[in-house]
């Protein structure tokens, strides 16, 4: 028995979504600070299709592995579930994810292909018996909770949602503004809230975003402090949450330090978006004794070298 009526039925899996296209790359495009609300949107309309509710899934994460953009599911209730897994057997979620996308992405198809996964199980084998996939699901507890990002998106949602019905205007217009950099975040909390200003060593200086220049900068001058940096960054970025540094290290390890530091602020800038400011970038190389560093970036010299 799966669940006892004194519990909720609460379970947990996996979806794998790869685009056949080869000029459609979903994790670069949910990568993207701008195309980010636009697969958002287009998941979260296909799974309100395919279960008959906005809220009948959760998204709990959405991990970018190159080729795959895999989404961490979760279901409160059963029938929800059922609903779910009719729809992706028959191809309804595939065909409405797809024709989402197509309009997010003003694109002319976007081929997909999908797998679906409870812990080690692979549900695409044993999709006909619906109540052994159920009790696989059921099984997975979900292991996190909802992350930050996907309840910042889930807010930005609704409020175009909000303005849409209230303009009453078309849907291409809705979802061509979800493509426009200048898309309103929710702040994280006022730690994160750009500040206009910011004092380094008694001066004050303007914030700003990164600029490639800074990138490159820091990439050249960290050395093996890298990791030290991006730790410092990590308590208000979930991006660089562990394990991602480690992994970073590793997978970068050939291409050497500038490299692995280069991808580490990559994560940075792509996942914070206007808020990967100057002044979160200094303060972490305050914090690590970095000063010749952010010097650097700040232009007040160009010849010395970071220790």
């Amino acid at each position: 028995k799966m669940a006892g009526s004194s519990a909720p039925w609460i379970g947990s899996a996996y979806l794998f979504l790869q685009s056949t296209c080869k000029t459609i790359v979903l994790p670069s495009l949910y990568e993207s600070s701008q195309k980010k609300p636009s697969v958002f949107r287009a998941l979260k309309l296909a799974f309100a299709d395919c279960t008959g509710s906005v809220n009948g899934v959760d998204m709990l994460k959405v991990h970018c592995s190159h080729p795959h953009l895999i989404v961490q599911l979760k279901f409160c209730k059963q029938e929800n579930c059922r609903r779910f897994l009719q729809s992706y057997r028959e191809g309804v979620l595939q065909e409405s994810l797809q024709n989402h996308l197509q309009l997010s992405l003003a694109v002319a198809t976007v081929p997909l292909e999908m797998e679906l996964k409870a812990g080690n199980e692979h549900l695409d084998n044993m999709l006909k018996d619906e109540d052994r996939c159920l009790e696989c699901i059921y099984r997975e507890k979900p292991d996190r909770l909802r992350d930050e990002e996907i309840t910042e998106l889930e807010e930005c949602l609704k409020s175009l949602i909000v303005h849409q019905s209230i303009n009453n205007n078309m849907a291409v217009t809705d979802y061509a503004s979800l493509n426009s950099p200048s898309l309103p975040y929710p702040s994280q909390g006022s730690s994160l809230s750009p500040q206009v200003t910011f004092v380094f060593q008694g001066q004050q200086f303007a914030n700003r975003t990164l600029t490639p220049d800074d990138h490159q900068k820091f990439a050249k001058l960290v050395s093996k402090k890298w990791k030290q940096v991006g730790r410092s960054l990590q308590k208000n970025c979930r991006a660089l949450r562990d394990p991602v540094i480690d992994n970073l290290a590793l997978e970068y390890d050939r291409e050497g330090l500038y490299e692995q530091a280069y991808q580490l602020l990559l994560r940075f800038i792509q996942s914070e978006g206007k808020k990967a400011t100057i002044a979160r970038l200094i303060a972490a190389l305050e914090e690590n004794g970095l000063i010749s560093l952010a010097e650097e970036l700040l232009g007040l010299h160009s010849n010395e070298d970071c220790s």
